[in-house]
Order: structure tokens, then C-alpha cells, then sequence
């Protein structure tokens, strides 16, 4: 910060962006704005690129953030690339991923991506602030999570960064945000909705000037969020063309091809580790098996060519038309296969029906936990990507009255809110 040496710092890790502010104290924070031909301003995406360079193991070459990107671009059939890592962070399934012949544990990815986003902070994360306030989700993503192996995990990943190192939920970050716009007492609920989670919380803010400006009142929160609804695109565009729901023989039975291949490919932080030996075998043998080779043939060339990335960059791009207009062209050639399909935003919200009505009853456990009607909240602060599709905000529109409902920064305020809580004489009252 110019003419401030920082005493806080927030990190809002996301499942796919990540966002880092600092604080020299007040209510008031900078974000990082990181430096080079790939930069992107103040967000950093959440993904690694590996390639070789030697024939040891240890010859892996590396990248993160856009250059990350930059790096699987211009060469997608030599190099792994790797997102939505965080994920898996309290999944007690996942122990570590082959790659190039390596083993990568979670921290390990964890630790490599952040040495290469201060690499690309042009000095500003040269030297770290005493205080570190890193977000979490209120509830992990995936099946059956693990809090307390998600903490370990995170608490190695971090190892570098000090010893004064609080996690906040995310949600309670972007409160503290929000908070700052306001100049009067007001009962708030935050949603956040990121790549792999959607969280609440409830707070009471005080007047400006109070010691304790925020009371957070009750959190909750559900693994369903932006990386899901791509998943439900995926699920209905793109799978029944790779066989799902196709037969295969084993002797003399017919039965249905396995739905954990499938389940992996519609899942970003799966479908990057499907180019190994093993999987790749166990796909030609389902193929000479299936009763209809070719839609294997295809998942097997989309998973060999490396196109998990323009795939789901075609998926983003059909959900983000779907905020604006009423129908999306979805587009995508690659790896032998091609599609071009009309998406109407009406089949889409069919789509995440149920995810919706999942994301409903998660906001009501929070008001229930602080024993709150919704008319006895003043404001309603929306925040992450999926905040802007039309659906969610019509969950929210239902419930609240507009005026009450805010929007804004919805990449950087839970970043600007971590280090805001970073100021605080004690932040771990905030941690968790």
C-alpha cells in the first residue's frame, strides 16, 4: 500500500478465482493488482499448468493464475492443467494425483499456487503483513467433507505465511465489506455464491465508529454453487453424445456403462486427472465392450486432446449468455467432437431446479439459527458470479423486497472484507 506498510491481509481462495487485499488499518483496503503480459487486474484464477522440461520427476515446470492458462494454451497436449483444485480439500478420497509421474498432494497444489501468485505480485507480496485472514467456505464441497481434514490440509498449504493465520468464513468477509457502504445499524444477510459453495450469514451491524461494527448471528451454507450449474450443462449437452446411459457386455450380460466415468468428466477438478494410464485403459476396454463404441471413442479423444479447457470455457460462456438473454448458443469443437445447440434459460433453470430449492433451504437455516423471520432483516447483499443469474436473484426477489437486495464486487468483496477483519484488535473472534 503506498505510503502504509500493511498490517492485514485477506485471501478469499476460491474454487476458481482468487482475490488478495491488504489493509494498513481503518476500514479501507487495497487489492492486488498483479503485474505481466497474462495479468488479469485484481483476480488471479484458481488453476496450475504442468509440463515437463527434463525426464526426472522432478523436471515438472509449472504455472498458476492466467499464466497458468496462457502456458496449456500454447501447448494443451503436453502439459496438465489443473482447476477447481479446492474442491477437493475435505474430501477424504482424494489423497494425491499422478502427474508426469509425480505425486501432488492438496497442499501440495496449494503450496505451489501461491508461491507462483505472490511470484506474479510484482514485489507487492514480497514481505507479508502479521496478520493473515484467509476465507472458507461455512460447508465444504463434495461428498461427505471433512472439516477437520480441510483444516489440516489448509493449514500446511499456508505453512509459509505465518504464524498469525485466522479463517474467517467467507460470507462473514464479505459482511465486513458491505458494512463499510452502510452509515446506520442494520440486521444483514449475506449470500455468497462461488465456484464450489454457496454460503450464508446473518449479521448485525452497528453504527459507524463501534468498536464491534459486525455481530455475526448464524452461518450455513451447502456445496452447490457456479461449478455445479456448469455441471448440469454438461450433464445435458455434452455427456449423451460420450454414452452415458450406453450398454456394454460382460459375458453374457448387458449391462449399464458405469456412471463414475461420467461423474469424473462433468467435474472440473476430476476431469483434469482423467488423462492418466490407468483411466485412459479402462476407457478402450469399456470401448471394445460397449454396444455403441463410438460415444467412448469420443470421451476418450476429448480426455487424450486435452479439451476439459474449451470445453467448460463453452460452458461458462453459455451460462453467463443465460444471464442476459433468454436463450444461449452453445458451441464447441474439439478432440473429433462437435456441438452446436440452442440452451433456453427456461431449460437451464429446470436444470438446477433442485439445486435452487437446496440453496433456498440453506438461506433458511441460517435465518432459523438466528431465530429471524425474513422481515426482520433490513438488507440482503449478493455476492460471487452466480449472484447474477436471473434464477437466484428471483429466490431473493421472492422473499425480500428489491430495494433491500445489493449487489456489487462480486469477484473482490470477501478479499476486501478478510483484510478489513485483518484490522481488527482481535480477529480470532472472527475465526473459526
Amino acid at each position: 500500500m503506498t505510503g502504509i506498510a500493511p498490517t492485514a491481509l485477506g485471501l478469499d481462495f476460491g474454487t476458481t478465482n482468487t482475490v488478495v487485499a491488504l489493509s494498513g488499518g481503518g476500514d479501507t483496503s487495497q487489492l492486488i493488482a498483479f503485474d505481466g503480459e497474462e495479468a488479469t487486474g485484481e483476480i488471479f484464477r484458481s488453476a496450475l499448468c504442468f509440463w515437463e522440461e527434463g525426464s526426472g520427476p522432478n523436471d515438472i515446470a509449472s504455472e498458476a493464475g492466467p499464466w497458468a492458462i496462457a502456458e496449456y494454451l500454447q501447448s494443451p497436449l503436453d502439459s496438465r492443467f489443473v482447476q477447481s483444485f479446492k474442491t477437493v480439500a475435505a474430501s477424504a478420497i482424494f489423497e494425491r494425483a499422478q502427474i508426469f509421474g509425480r505425486s501432488f498432494r492438496f497442499e501440495d497444489f496449494g503450496q505451489l499456487f501461491l508461491q507462483k501468485l505472490r511470484d506474479h505480485a510484482g514485489g507487492q507480496l514480497a514481505s507479508l503483513p502479521p496478520r493473515i485472514v484467509v476465507g472458507r467456505p461455512v460447508e465444504y464441497a463434495g461428498a461427505r467433507p471433512d472439516p477437520a481434514l480441510a483444516r489440516q490440509r489448509y493449514d500446511l498449504m499456508f505453512a509459509q505465511w505465518g504464524s498469525q493465520l485466522h479463517y474467517v468464513y467467507e460470507p462473514l468477509g464479505a459482511a465486513f465489506s458491505f458494512a463499510s457502504r452502510l452509515d446506520r445499524p442494520a440486521t444483514l444477510l449475506v449470500a455468497d455464491f462461488g465456484g464450489g459453495t454457496t454460503d450464508f450469514s446473518v449479521v448485525r451491524v452497528a453504527e459507524p465508529g463501534s468498536r464491534r461494527r459486525c455481530q455475526p448471528l448464524a452461518s450455513s451454507g451447502v456445496g452447490i454453487a457456479g461449478d455445479l450449474f456448469d455441471k448440469r450443462i454438461v450433464d445435458h449437452l455434452v455427456l449423451p453424445l460420450l454414452g452415458k446411459r450406453g450398454l456394454y457386455r460382460s459375458f453374457d450380460k448387458i449391462l449399464e456403462i458405469p456412471g463414475g466415468y461420467f461423474n469424473d468428466f462433468a467435474d472440473w477438478s476430476r476431469l483434469a486427472l482423467m488423462r492418466n494410464k490407468r483411466t485412459l485403459e479402462e476407457l478402450r476396454k469399456l470401448q471394445r465392450n460397449a454396444v455403441d463404441p463410438a460415444p467412448i471413442g469420443r470421451m476418450i479423444a476429448l480426455i487424450e486432446h486435452e479439451q476439459g479447457f474449451p470445453l467448460y470455457e463453452a460452458v461458462g460462456r453459455t451460462k453467463r449468455a443465460l444471464s442476459s438473454g433468454d436463450e444461449a448458443q452453445f458451441v464447441f469443437s474439439g478432440g473429433g467432437v462437435a456441438i452446436n445447440a440452442v440452451v433456453s434459460r427456461r431449460e437451464f433453470e429446470q436444470w438446477i431446479a433442485e439445486d435452487l430449492r437446496r440453496i433456498e433451504a440453506a438461506m433458511d437455516a441460517a435465518l432459523a439459527q438466528a431465530g429471524l423471520e425474513p422481515a426482520a432483516i433490513d438488507r440482503v447483499f449478493l455476492t460471487g458470479g452466480s449472484s447474477l443469474i436471473p434464477a437466484i436473484r428471483a429466490l431473493f426477489e421472492r422473499r425480500f423486497r428489491p430495494e433491500q437486495i445489493a449487489t456489487g464486487g462480486e469477484l473482490t468483496s470477501i478479499a476486501h472484507g478478510l483484510a478489513l477483519i485483518g484490522n481488527d484488535p482481535n480477529p480470532a473472534e472472527w475465526s473459526v
